[in-house]
């Protein structure tokens, strides 16, 4: 029921204001600090609220951690949509902006997204941005790429962004992030190459047709 007067839309605003002044305040201790010093109570007197706010909203470090991880894949989709949104690009176009930009996400939030996979191994796997991810690339392979299995594909393509893998690459390999998107877009550019009429399982083609003999 709607509130007689307008104090629940200002406390509403006022919720919403704090909320972005706390994960700013987060993101700062985290980059000047790391994980391990991160602190509710120093969080809270960043952002100059009070540290029952703060314990309400998110009630631990990690509820912290994975409303940042939220609040980026915001910000990335809202990028993709702008690009999206700009001289209409080719599919080829927008999967490569989706992973190059998917790629700079894992990079920015590398120590955040290790944290979250550390906690639950495979909980990647059921979260909702990596549904959102999965959907989004299958439905730009289904018209970059109609003969691939575009399900199968997306699974493949976002194992790139797995976070200890690309940990491992930035770290241990060596590799920058120049790199990373390089490969991704080889992989992409067979894709398109490949992506010819749709087969079965038993390798036949779309009109049923047997294999020459």
């Amino acid at each position: 029921m709607t509130a007689p007067t307008g104090r629940a839309p200002t406390e509403r605003a006022d919720a919403a204001r704090n909320r972005l002044r706390i994960l700013d305040a987060a993101r700062r201790r985290l980059a000047a600090d790391g994980f391990a010093e991160l602190s509710l109570d120093a969080v809270a007197k960043d952002a100059g609220v009070g540290v029952g706010t703060v314990y309400r909203r998110f009630r631990s470090k990690a509820g912290l951690v994975y409303s940042l991880i939220e609040d980026n894949e915001a910000r990335f989709q809202e990028e993709f949509a702008r690009h999206c949104a700009d001289d209409a690009p080719s599919a080829h176009d927008r999967l490569r902006a989706f992973l190059h930009g998917l790629a700079e996400l894992v990079e920015d939030n590398r120590e955040l997204l290790l944290l979250a996979e550390a906690s639950v191994p495979a909980g990647r796997y059921h979260s909702a941005p990596f549904r959102r991810h999965h959907e989004q690339i299958v439905g730009m392979l289904t018209e970059l790429a109609p003969g691939v299995d575009a399900a199968y594909v997306a699974d493949l393509l976002l194992m790139a962004f797995t976070p200890g893998l690309f940990d491992f690459q930035r770290t241990e390999r060596g590799w920058d992030v120049a790199r990373i998107k390089g490969g991704l877009d080889t992989v992409l550019a067979g894709l398109a190459e490949t992506g010819g009429p749709a087969r079965d399982a038993g390798g036949t083609d779309g009109a049923g047709g047997g294999s020459e003999g």
